[in-house]
C-alpha cells in the first residue's frame, strides 16, 4: 500500500500539539513521509492491568492517523517484558506478575482499542504482536550479547536509578535488563520508527541503538507528550488504577470524564479526540461545565457510539442537574431488615474501606431514599425498593 504524501494531512497529525520531540529530527521525518516511503512504526505495553486508560488511548489515535495515512502500524503487547517490569519513574522495582496475571490483564486489550484502531481494515489492518515471541527464544549466549552493548555508567545515568543510587534504595540487576529487552523489540519486528511517551524515551533509544549496531539500520523515535495535569503533573496510571478506563461503562466513563478538574478540558480535547483544533478553541471559550459536557460526549462516543454518548450525557444530566435517580440503576440485594448507615454503605461495594465510608457519610455524600444521612450510626430500615445515593455518582435499588 502506498502511503498518502500530502504535506497538509501529514501537518495535522504532527501539528497536533501531541509529539513532544523526533528523533533524529522533525525534519528528516517530514521529508521521510512527504517522499512517500512506508513508515513501519509501533507502540509497545506491557499488560500490567487489565484496562487499558485514556493516556494510552491518545497515542493509539495517533498511530491510527499514521495508519489511514497508508503506513504500517504495530501494537506490541509486552507479555514478556511485563515479567521483568519496567522501572521507567520508579521509586523502586516493580512486583513481577506471573504469566496467569499477564494473560488475565491482556485479554481484553484489544476489544478495547477496536473502536480507535483499524484491525479489521482489509487493506492496511494493524498488526498485534506479543514480545514473548521472540524473547522467549533467545539463550544465554544472545542475552550476554545484548548486554555488551551497554555499560554499567549508560544505566546509572537515568534518572530513576541516579536517585535511587544516591538514596540507597536497592536496584535490582533484572531492571537493568528491561532495557535491553525492550530494545531488542525493534530489533525482532525489523521497524523504522517507534511511538512512545516522553517517559519511555531511554528503552526507546536503547532500541535505536541495538538497532544501528545489530542490523545497521536506523529508526525514527517519536516521543508524544504525556497525557498529565498542567498544574499538578500527576498522570493516569493502569498499575495504580487512576485514570478513566477504557473498558468503563458509558455512563461511568462520561462520569469520570465530567470529574475530572477544569484544567485538563484542552489537554484532553488535544489528546484524546479528533475534533478540529480550531473547533477546540472555540469549545474553550464555554462556560467549562458545557466545555467538559462536550469533551465528555466525544469521548464516549469513539468508544461506544453516538447513540450511547447521547444516553450517557441525558443520564448524567438528570442525575446531576435535575437532582433524579437514573432509571437504570444496579439492584443491591441485602438479606437485614435494619442496618447503620456506615454498614449500608460499605456494602454497596464501590469504596474502598469502612474510614472512606465514615468520611463520605459524614460529609454528607449518603442518601437513604431521598435523605442525606449524616450519622454513621444512623439505624436504616432497609426495604425493597429503597434507593440509596452513594457518592454523587453511585445509586442503587435495594432488593431483599
Amino acid at each position: 500500500m502506498k502511503p498518502i504524501a500530502d504535506k497538509k494531512k501529514i501537518d495535522e497529525v504532527l501539528g497536533r500539539g501531541i509529539v513532544a520531540d523526533i528523533i533524529p529530527s522533525r525534519e528528516e521525518l517530514m521529508q521521510f513521509l512527504l517522499s512517500g516511503k512506508r513508515l513501519k512504526i509501533y507502540i509497545g505495553a506491557d499488560p500490567t492491568s487489565t484496562s487499558l486508560h485514556l493516556g494510552h488511548a491518545g497515542n493509539y489515535l495517533f498511530l491510527e492517523d499514521l495508519r489511514k495515512l497508508g503506513h504500517e502500524v504495530i501494537m506490541l503487547i509486552g507479555d514478556f517484558t511485563a515479567r521483568i517490569g519496567d522501572p521507567s519513574g520508579r521509586t523502586t522495582a516493580r512486583q513481577p506478575l506471573s504469566e496467569i496475571q499477564i494473560k488475565e490483564n491482556m485479554k481484553n486489550w484489544v476489544s478495547q482499542l477496536r473502536p480507535i484502531l483499524g484491525f479489521n481494515d482489509k487493506q492496511n489492518p494493524v498488526r498485534v504482536v506479543y514480545n514473548s515471541t521472540w524473547l522467549d527464544k533467545l539463550r544465554f549466549a544472545d542475552i550476554l550479547n545484548l548486554a555488551s552493548q551497554f555499560t554499567v555508567q549508560q544505566m546509572i545515568e537515568r534518572d530513576m536509578f541516579e536517585k535511587r543510587w544516591k538514596q540507597n534504595v536497592p536496584i535490582h540487576l533484572h531492571e537493568f535488563l528491561y532495557p535491553l529487552m525492550q530494545g531488542y523489540d525493534s530489533v525482532a519486528l525489523g521497524v523504522n520508527a517507534e511511538l512512545c511517551g516522553t517517559d519511555q524515551l531511554f528503552n526507546a533509544l536503547a532500541g535505536r541503538m541495538l538497532l544501528k549496531r545489530l542490523k545497521g539500520k536506523d529508526k525514527f523515535v517519536i516521543t508524544l507528550k504525556l497525557l498529565q495535569n498542567p498544574k499538578t503533573g500527576e498522570m493516569m496510571s493502569k498499575s495504580k488504577g487512576t485514570g478513566i478506563f477504557l473498558a468503563s461503562p458509558a455512563n461511568e466513563m462520561y462520569g469520570a470524564v465530567m470529574a475530572q478538574p477544569d484544567e485538563m478540558i484542552e489537554t484532553l480535547f488535544i489528546h484524546c479526540t479528533r475534533i478540529p483544533l480550531a473547533e477546540k478553541d472555540n469549545i474553550m471559550k464555554l462556560d467549562p461545565k458545557e466545555a467538559k459536557m462536550r469533551l465528555a460526549f466525544e469521548i464516549v462516543k469513539i468508544f461506544c457510539g453516538e447513540k450511547t454518548a447521547y444516553a450517557a450525557q441525558e443520564n448524567f444530566e438528570k442525575i446531576f442537574s435535575k437532582k433524579e435517580v437514573p432509571d437504570d440503576i444496579p439492584e443491591l440485594k441485602i438479606k437485614e431488615k435494619k442496618l447503620f448507615a456506615l454498614d449500608l454503605a460499605v456494602l454497596a461495594g464501590v469504596l474502598k474501606s469502612k474510614s472512606d465510608a465514615r468520611r463520605l457519610i459524614e460529609q454528607g455524600g449518603f442518601e437513604f431514599d431521598g435523605a442525606i444521612v449524616k450519622d454513621i450510626k444512623a439505624v436504616l430500615a432497609v426495604k425493597n425498593g429503597a434507593v440509596i445515593r452513594v457518592g454523587k455518582k453511585y445509586f442503587f435499588r435495594i432488593k431483599d
